[in-house]
């Protein structure tokens, strides 16, 4: 937009000596001419383009003299072009317009070249400050995402820290529990059983049984609630990243996508799966790549453990590693299958709400 502004000044700037100098007679096809080079060099942005259009319009200038008030236009689109020497041939055809033409015609185009070139300096001036500018902006913003993810990072980190944090002490005091108070509950339930054997007051005896009843209610629902606690405390996100992080032997993708939490059983079978699993990758296979995916459907969670590598004396049968992998599927009523098309894959579906034995 700079550019036709600039150009549009210079033209009537041009346009008007043209007209002041009774030489030309007011003839309208210079004016034209000039007029279109000027969009032909707006219009085509190849360097080589410009400069044939640069060498047609100072070679026609030279045969019609009224072309040489206009080849300011010339040199301010060829000013930073790589062929900007051809500015020089311009010259010719206004030194014999500055022998013909007025001397005022003469001396103000002269002006007019000078003007061009502040006009362009300008202009060029404007757009590298423009472009710095643009690539400043693009800077600060590509600093802000990165500041922003760096961010999510930390939030992440910290969360995932604050979750272990509250899992170990949940863990704690389960065990604290399970160790004291859930000790001195059997404690009592062995004394009072021991002076219902020893009592034989109907009475007394009735009352005793009242409180080991209770007692053993008590029991009953602080291992329910130890148990709860100590399922709670296991974080199968974070043994399997764990496991994950310390692969070495090559590139392991993690996808994690279970939204509940399965029960303690199934999540010490889960670790268990995937840690003989990418121990089996280690010992037997050439894979260059491998993924573990968790998946939760509606019914079922799932887990798929795959690699690519090459598939060599493979036998279900005495493979002790993947028997018990099936043997651990099969106690969860799950479906284990495997298969060996493009690398070895073992996809895992075990049912929810089900009585596990």
């Amino acid at each position: 937009m700079k550019n036709w502004v600039d150009k549009l000044l210079l033209f009537f700037c041009c346009f008007t000596v043209y007209l002041c100098d009774p030489l030309f007679q007011a003839g309208v096809v210079p004016v034209i001419v000039a007029a279109a080079f000027s969009g032909l060099f707006s219009y085509f942005e190849e360097e080589k383009t410009r400069a044939a259009l640069a060498g047609a319009f100072i070679l026609w200038s030279v045969f019609l003299p009224g072309l040489a008030v206009f080849l300011p236009l010339v040199f301010y689109d060829m000013l930073f072009n790589r062929f900007r020497a051809l500015c020089l041939l311009g010259f010719i055809p206004a030194a014999a317009l500055w022998q013909s033409a007025k001397f005022t015609t003469g001396a103000f185009t002269a002006l007019l070249f000078l003007l061009a070139l502040w006009i362009q300096y300008r202009t060029a001036a404007l757009e590298r400050l423009h472009a710095r500018y643009d690539e400043m902006r693009d800077s600060a913003k590509e600093m802000e995402l990165l500041l922003k993810k760096q961010n999510s990072g930390l939030m992440e980190k910290q969360d995932y820290e604050i979750n272990i944090a509250t899992l170990n002490e949940r863990n704690r005091i389960a065990r604290d529990i399970h160790d004291n108070v859930g000790h001195l509950l059997s404690s009592s339930i062995l004394q009072v059983g021991a002076l219902l054997a020893v009592n034989r007051d109907e009475a007394v005896r009735e009352g005793l049984l009242t409180v080991k009843d209770t007692l053993t209610s008590a029991m009953n629902s602080i291992r329910s609630s130890v148990h709860g606690l100590y399922d709670d405390s296991i974080d199968l996100y974070a043994q399997v990243r764990k496991l994950t992080d310390g692969f070495a032997f090559c590139p392991l993708s993690f996808d994690y996508d279970f939204h509940t939490n399965p029960e303690q059983k199934l999540k010490y079978a889960l670790i268990a799966i995937v840690k003989e699993a990418l121990s089996n990758i280690i010992r037997h296979s050439s894979a260059t790549a491998a993924s573990v995916t968790f998946r939760e459907h509606p019914a079922l969670y799932q887990l798929i453990i795959a690699d690519n590598g090459a598939v060599k004396g493979y036998d279900p049968e005495n493979g002790i590693g993947l028997k018990n992998i099936a043997d651990r599927v099969s106690s969860f009523h799950g479906i284990c299958n495997i298969s060996t098309e493009n690398g070895f894959q073992i996809f895992i579906s075990v049912p929810k709400e089900r009585e596990y034995t």
